[in-house]
């Protein structure tokens, strides 16, 4: 038994069981792919692939368990390559941020170039996308860290903490009627056409969970991944818009006026996130210290370590 069979099972099923693409992701080829991976379950007495002819079509049961423990050895092996760059070289290496862009855009900012001040010498890398994506490139370990809203809590395989608190805003032009109420209500905003996020983005279920509670169907005119196409689109008149409470400047918005509108749809807390099991590098929890100053690298590492302490803003 070797690694080479065990990143050859791993790398089978990340493709679709389609071992020419297997092969290609490895830089090996496919008859040597297969044999290995023969070769594995001889050693083993066990299938672990279906087949049909020679092509595999997907894991047998005892197959299941065998990739179980393939990504946790070969989660071992990339925390030990981790370990080996961490002694040698404590304050350069690789550092990828995968979040949205709402916290790309409008949280980010100051604390990256903080990080950046103090690790000059660390190449840092943001990845965008929506929740689904951005967490499953964390877990594929294609990055370190993902920031987003609370839906990442839930994930298996990641450990989050939450780091900001913010609730939404209803964004208008000055003289707006909407302007005129004393405490906005969901029908009032619902006599208006909405432009807000996209249902992957942030809190979009909260918006629609609150118009539901009370049967309101609100006309949704436009759809978007990104506070500034919102607020252009309402710039025209188009309609009223809701987007994070981050995203509003009221000096970069000087042609928009926000409304607070939390007493609606409830506080929003945005999560940081790290894989289970994985090893951290040094400047990712002084990255994690700058982005949420209650926490500490203690505060990781016992959450790390399995106990369960709760810890919450």
């Amino acid at each position: 038994m070797n690694l080479h069979q065990l990143r050859f099972v791993r790398e089978a099923v990340r493709q679709n069981f389609n071992l020419t693409e297997a092969a290609k992701a490895l830089f090996t080829s496919q008859p040597g792919v297969s044999k290995a991976i023969i070769e594995l379950e001889e050693e083993l007495g066990i299938d672990i692939f279906t087949r049909h002819g020679k092509r595999i079509r997907g894991l047998t049961e005892p197959g299941h368990e065998v990739l179980k423990a393939v990504e946790l050895i070969m989660l071992e092996i990339e925390s030990l390559k981790r370990i080996g760059k961490e002694f040698a070289a404590q304050d350069s290496g690789s550092f990828t941020i995968a979040t949205t862009h709402s916290q790309a855009r409008y949280m980010l900012p100051k604390v990256v170039q903080a990080f950046t001040q103090k690790y000059p010498k660390v190449r840092l890398s943001l990845l965008q996308g929506n929740p689904h994506q951005i967490t499953d490139m964390v877990l594929k370990d294609q990055a370190d860290v993902v920031i987003a809203t609370e839906a990442i809590a839930s994930i298996d395989g990641l450990i989050s903490f939450p780091c900001h608190q913010w609730e939404h805003v209803v964004v208008v032009p000055a003289e707006h009627p909407l302007l005129k109420s004393k405490l906005i209500t969901l029908e009032e905003i619902a006599t208006y056409p909405l432009i807000t996020y996209d249902s992957a983005f942030s809190g979009r279920n909260k918006i629609d969970h609150a118009f539901a509670l009370r049967s309101l169907k609100p006309d949704v005119l436009l759809e978007a991944i990104d506070a500034d196409v919102i607020k252009t689109y309402v710039e025209l008149g188009m309609g009223v818009g809701i987007i994070a409470g981050m995203a509003y400047d009221a000096e970069r918005d000087k042609n928009l006026l926000a409304i607070p509108v939390g007493h609606l749809f409830g506080m929003n807390v945005s999560r940081v996130a790290v894989k289970k099991g994985a090893y951290l590098r040094s400047y990712v929890y002084t990255f994690i210290e700058l982005l949420t100053p209650t926490l500490n690298r203690k505060l990781v590492e016992r959450a790390m370590s399995g106990e369960k302490e709760s810890y919450e803003l």
